[in-house]
């Protein structure tokens, strides 16, 4: 069954924009896209999960696209949201995949419904802040230094450094994607942004920014204070993957979640980057989630 869109009602009266496949499977695959991304599915993410007898989901954080914005949030207040979708759709148990900005939130799902959570994957995702003996900054893009320079100084800055970028996000198309981000994107990253994935990322930047700034700009705070939750109280099954030619999220972000998550099975491969990782490896990484989360139901 083709993914259909809908907007899921919360407890707390806010919406969420949702993707969901099929309706009868009470698994799902959940995808965190990264920061800034939009609501939209790709057939091969869908085709990933429904390899596997599952459902395929993703849903905008609040700010993005038509979900309400929830001023202030942490990365940890993802997990009511996700528990009140489960239920909504009928989920009992959840594989999830969180590439980049969508990491955290991945890891708070693992850290705080254990319940619900089979198997989490961190795809080229962030650690925290504060994280000890981590640079967090050091390797990234300017781009990124400027962006989170200002979300950890300076909120003023940070909307002033976005409003511009997510003007040239707005209409952006597959083939102006790469150009469009600048330093970012390393050269097998920029290898990977053609066809299908260059207009698939396309079309998540535009829906990520066509009703503002504020998805982006909450998710910028949240990576850089208190991410509410501990992740040493990670106790469901994870798998860390990275590649070390990444301009967004450095390799050392990767190693050191890879370090630091109890029981965390590392996936770190030198010649992929933030995009091309996705590309090269996204239906392993969903294979190796559902096998592992399965094997200890």
């Amino acid at each position: 069954m083709d993914p259909l869109r809908r907007l899921v009602r919360l407890p707390d009266g806010r919406d969420l924009d949702v993707i969901a496949s099929g309706a009868d499977a009470a698994s799902a695959l959940l995808l965190f896209n990264g920061s800034p991304t939009g609501v939209a599915a790709s057939a091969s993410e869908v085709a990933a999960a429904e390899r596997h007898g599952l459902r395929f989901v993703t849903y905008g954080r609040p700010g993005y696209a038509e979900s309400t914005r929830l001023p202030g949030r942490t990365v940890a207040d993802a997990v009511p949201d996700v528990r009140a979708l489960a239920a909504e759709l009928g989920i009992e148990r959840l594989y999830i995949v969180g590439w980049s900005g969508g990491g955290p939130h991945a890891l708070a799902c693992a850290a705080l419904l254990p319940d619900l959570v089979a198997g989490v994957a961190s795809m080229a995702g962030v650690a925290p802040f504060d994280a000890d003996g981590l640079d967090w900054l050091d390797g990234m893009a300017p781009e990124n230094h400027e962006e989170f320079g200002a979300a950890a100084s300076d909120p003023a800055a940070l909307q002033a450094f976005l409003e511009p970028f997510a003007a040239g996000l707005r209409e952006v198309t597959g083939e102006q994607v790469a150009d469009s981000l600048g330093q970012l994107v390393s050269p097998v990253d920029r290898a990977a942004l053609t066809g299908d994935f260059a207009e698939h990322t396309a079309a998540l930047f535009r829906d990520a920014v066509r009703t503002g700034i504020w998805g982006w700009y909450d998710d910028d705070l949240a990576f850089v204070r208190d991410w509410g939750f501990r992740l040493g109280d990670i106790r469901v099954p994870v798998w860390v993957w990275h590649g070390s030619a990444d301009a967004m999220v450095p390799f050392a972000h990767g190693e050191w979640l890879a370090a630091h998550v109890l029981g965390a099975v590392a996936e770190l491969h030198p010649a992929e980057g933030h995009l091309s990782l996705a590309v090269a490896h996204y239906d392993a990484i969903v294979a190796d989630v559902v096998a592992r989360g399965t094997a200890i139901l």
